[in-house]
């Protein structure tokens, strides 16, 4: 649960004296009171996730007491509401009661009535909220379609929100980052997103198809078109129709077959080899590269007017390096996955583990991530092998960070982690760190964290 002094008790009331000694009595154990002279005044400042109690006499001008609690049940059942009644007037209790108060105070009450009934009902808002949470990311995972990305961080949770708004629209997509960052992911995550996740998705590297060949794979060729061609072949692009193409490695495609696909991407039909007539297109296309394409055709090894045609929306896409605080959650998921499919146990991760992760440089990214996984599963098991002796080879052409670097990227590493946890409730990730206020958001301005990043962040 929060702390007293996170939250906020909204105090309503026509009397001014009420207000201050209320106010005086609530600041003084460490909440903080919003005080309002009438109920129109609260309503208007009322926002929907308001996480504290509301405290508000029955009896005043314009909406009375009742009428406020209606309202405020009208908008949200579960937000405690105690109503303050005059002396010996239990009728009017009862009926707030019945009609869904949280609790009520009788004039004159003491100061430690006041702050009993406020405590129990923030308690009870706290749970409300941390269920109605829960039930949205619930709600959320559920609903994803399609591959999924493994991340909690700030960059991973914006890429994520990126795929979502571009899987709804047409437009085609350039997805750029190195060797090892998830391009065919994301392409086959905006695929499933779209409304064409029922049509096919064609995924082909440009870089691992013969330059003899590539033409007819893409296009397709008719009879006779040449030597060889003993029967009409459909193209991958024709074969995709309705659906997905995904260009990887689009900067290795011949420079000849680049003038051909941005008259595909132009014209939205293909025209087979040997034939004479164009069959019409209803394509997505998806390109993928490791290179800037900008700097490629400036270079002259790219078209410059297919990189124009391909560049309508570009994702660039994260190094691990980037998000190192989501190594361990990534590294778990991979493990988790090998052992399920190996009918193995999948490793913890304990702190030297963590250590080791962390300092690793990743040229291969998340790819080498997930081959370090599922080797870990498979030789941890049998041979009692340790992550950092596996680590070992691949370190010793990177330049090991100092035992200090190590330290920050760990302590980083956990502190977001812990935010992820409690969605970036600070008191919560304070006691589970262990750690005073004042300590915490000291590290998290030295590690460049915001606590807000994680209230509200899901992924695909």
């Amino acid at each position: 649960m929060h702390e007293p002094s996170t939250l906020p008790v909204m105090v309503i009331d026509d009397e001014p004296h009420l207000r201050i000694t209320a106010s005086q009595t609530l600041e003084l154990a460490g909440y903080t009171p919003y005080c309002f002279e009438s109920a129109e005044q609260a309503l208007a400042a009322l926002t929907p996730d308001f996480p504290g109690v509301i405290v508000s006499d029955i009896r005043m001008p314009g909406m009375d007491g009742m009428a406020l609690l209606h309202e405020l049940h009208s908008r949200d059942a579960t937000l405690p509401i105690i109503l303050i009644t005059g002396h010996g007037d239990i009728s009017t209790a009862v009926e707030a009661m019945r009609a869904g108060a949280w609790d009520f105070l009788e004039k004159p009450f003491a100061g430690d009535q006041l702050l009993d009934v406020v405590r129990r009902g923030i308690e009870k808002r706290q749970l409300s909220l941390e269920n109605h949470r829960l039930k949205a990311e619930l709600e959320v995972q559920q609903a994803a379609l399609g591959p999924r990305l493994v991340g909690r961080t700030p960059i991973i949770s914006r890429l994520a929100a990126m795929i979502q708004r571009i899987s709804q629209v047409e437009a085609d997509v350039l997805l750029f980052g190195e060797t090892g960052t998830g391009k065919d992911l994301v392409a086959r995550a905006i695929h499933e997103r779209s409304g064409r996740r029922n049509s096919p998705f064609m995924a082909i590297n440009c870089g691992a198809v013969p330059e003899n060949t590539i033409e007819s794979e893409l296009f397709g060729h008719e009879k006779g078109a040449f030597t060889g061609a003993v029967e009409r072949r459909i193209g991958k692009f024709e074969h995709a129709n309705g659906g997905t193409v995904f260009l990887d490695e689009i900067e290795s495609m011949p420079m000849a077959l680049q003038v051909k696909l941005l008259r595909v991407l132009q014209e939205r039909s293909v025209e087979r080899l040997g034939a004479n007539e164009t069959v019409p297109l209803n394509i997505r296309v998806i390109a993928a590269t490791k290179v800037d394409l900008k700097a490629a055709s400036e270079e002259g090894s790219f078209r410059e007017d297919l990189y124009y045609r391909l560049n309508v929306v570009t994702l660039p896409l994260p190094a691990l390096r980037e998000r190192r605080e989501d190594i361990p959650l990534l590294f778990q998921h991979f493990a988790v996955v090998a052992a399920n499919r190996s009918g193995l146990e999948a490793p913890t991760l304990d702190s030297p583990a963590i250590a080791a992760l962390l300092a690793h440089d990743w040229p291969g990214n998340v790819r080498e991530l997930r081959n370090l996984a599922e080797r870990y599963v498979l030789l941890g098991a049998a041979f009692d092998y340790r992550l950092d002796a596996l680590l070992e080879g691949v370190n010793a052409d990177t330049e090991e960070p100092t035992l200090p670097r190590q330290v920050e990227l760990f302590e980083k590493s956990l502190i977001s982690q812990s935010l992820a946890r409690y969605h970036g409730r600070v008191t919560d990730v304070c006691r589970h760190l262990g750690i005073p206020r004042k300590t915490f958001y000291d590290k998290l301005k030295k590690h460049g964290l915001n606590a807000d990043d994680y209230r509200h962040s899901s992924e695909p």
